[in-house]
């Protein structure tokens, strides 16, 4: 037999990132990184869970998504205050935010030029620039 192991993906990540695979925390990273890359809130990935009778609570989750975060398996979107999503897609990146509907969409870093940063302060250094370009519906209006 020649299968490969369910969870297989979900469990080399966490194993790999120091993670002890706890069934919680392989349950969320089989629904975070089994599939295409993803942005998820909190509150999403908790109903995602709950649907697949993974039974969590949301301050675990919220716990997992920002140990996920501090390991590098994530990256943490904040859109406005109070309100972030988490990104399976840790390469460099920007995004489109739909300010109607909340959806999250990559742009690719090769498609923004970001020119003429201020000098940071003594002692600091840019590790990233985020880009989060805010759509909004077309009303159908000429401009």
């Amino acid at each position: 037999m020649t299968g490969i192991r369910p969870y297989k993906r979900a469990l080399d990540r966490l194993q790999t990132a120091g993670f002890r695979p706890t069934r919680q925390r392989l349950g969320l990273a089989r629904l975070l990184f089994e599939g295409e890359h993803r942005h998820v809130t909190a509150e999403q990935l908790h109903t995602e869970a709950m649907g697949t009778d993974l039974r969590v609570s949301l301050a675990t989750v919220y716990n997992t998504l920002n140990q996920f975060t501090a390991a590098g398996l994530l990256r943490e979107v904040v859109v406005e205050a109070g309100k972030s999503y988490f990104d399976t897609n840790t390469a460099d990146h920007h995004h489109f935010f739909l300010e109607g509907t909340g959806r999250l969409e990559d742009i690719a870093a090769d498609d923004i030029v970001v020119q003429n940063l201020p000098l940071p302060p003594k002692g600091t250094r840019v590790a990233r620039v985020d880009v989060i370009v805010r759509l909004a519906e077309d009303d159908g209006e000429a401009a």
